[in-house]
């Protein structure tokens, strides 16, 4: 089966000295053993924006150099799935027939992106 690995678990991975950080590493090196790990387009927006955003606003304030080279670092790990129009419309079907609002509508664009390419599960921080 296929893996999606969620934007908070890339970040978890990167500092050493969050309470997630052991929980995000460990679950990517023992899934990598069995599945197949995915990253989409979106991950690496979100990535690059928490990776470059000020720390007074709930970022990691990275410079863009330094966030390009983790990047690079992370792409032998994971196989990116892209986007399309075939994703946009799914996404739009799902916002539109579960009401989804506001920041929701992003996880949404992930669910659309995985189920347009068959990935059957989320590794995430989020409930």
């Amino acid at each position: 089966m296929s893996v999606l690995v969620d934007t908070n678990v890339l970040l978890r991975s990167l500092q050493p000295n969050h309470e997630q950080f052991h929980i995000a590493t460990s679950a990517v090196i023992a899934l990598r053993e069995r599945e197949v790990l995915y990253v989409s387009t979106q991950n690496l927006y979100e990535f690059w924006v928490v990776c470059t955003r000020p720390l007074a606003s709930n970022g990691l304030e990275m410079s863009s150099a330094t966030t390009v080279i983790e990047m690079q670092k992370m792409r032998p790990l994971f196989k990116l799935l892209q986007e399309n129009l075939l994703t946009f419309h799914r996404w739009q079907t799902l916002v539109s027939t579960h009401d989804i609002k506001g920041k929701n509508s992003h996880d949404a664009r992930l669910v659309a992106t995985m189920l347009v390419h068959d990935v059957g599960k989320i590794l995430t921080f989020n409930r």
